[in-house]
């Protein structure tokens, strides 16, 4: 983990944040009906934290191993531009979304995950996150775990440290 100083400096020069779905924007649960459907449950309040750093000047991308038609209207909702879903190797789409953004420099990039399959995605970028109750292996490699679980404020908590250290700094 980084210092509260070093932390935010690096925070304050993110232009993209990564974020996984299940685990991350949603509890992690997978909820199907009768007949096959799927339903997620988002928190509203990790949806205005991703609105209003957006409104801040930082992109958001969202890359997740699974399709699902509720992420995609969700993701819709909020004006989020860039999305992967299922790709279960999310590095290739981290390096599209950054090719798209012209970003070069992958230390301007942060992402949240909550699993193994995005130790490789959070290893990539300059900062990496974690909910409160994320798989302890990838706790052991973050710059900064929300006290919050996934899919219960975690990533809005992580959405106001970016803007507190654009706000701060005058990024």
């Amino acid at each position: 983990m980084l210092t509260d100083a070093r932390l935010m400096q690096q925070a304050a020069s993110i232009r993209l944040l990564v974020l996984d779905v299940d685990g991350v924007l949603t509890d992690g649960r997978l909820l199907y009906d009768g007949q096959g459907g799927e339903s997620k449950a988002f928190h509203v309040r990790d949806g205005y934290g991703m609105k209003q750093l957006m409104a801040h000047g930082c992109d958001i991308a969202v890359i997740s191993g699974r399709r699902s038609a509720a992420v995609e209207r969700r993701l819709q909702e909020l004006g989020v531009q860039h999305a992967v879903l299922g790709q279960e190797d999310k590095l290739p789409a981290l390096h599209e979304i950054a090719r798209q953004l012209q970003i070069e420099d992958f230390s301007a990039i942060a992402c949240m995950g909550d699993d193994v399959p995005d130790l490789a995605l959070m290893a990539a970028v300059g900062l990496a996150f974690a909910p409160a109750d994320a798989h302890p292996a990838v706790t052991a490699q973050v710059h900064w775990q929300s006290p919050s679980d996934g899919g219960r404020g975690a990533v809005r908590e992580l959405c106001d440290l970016l803007i507190r250290a654009r706000t701060e700094t005058g990024s």
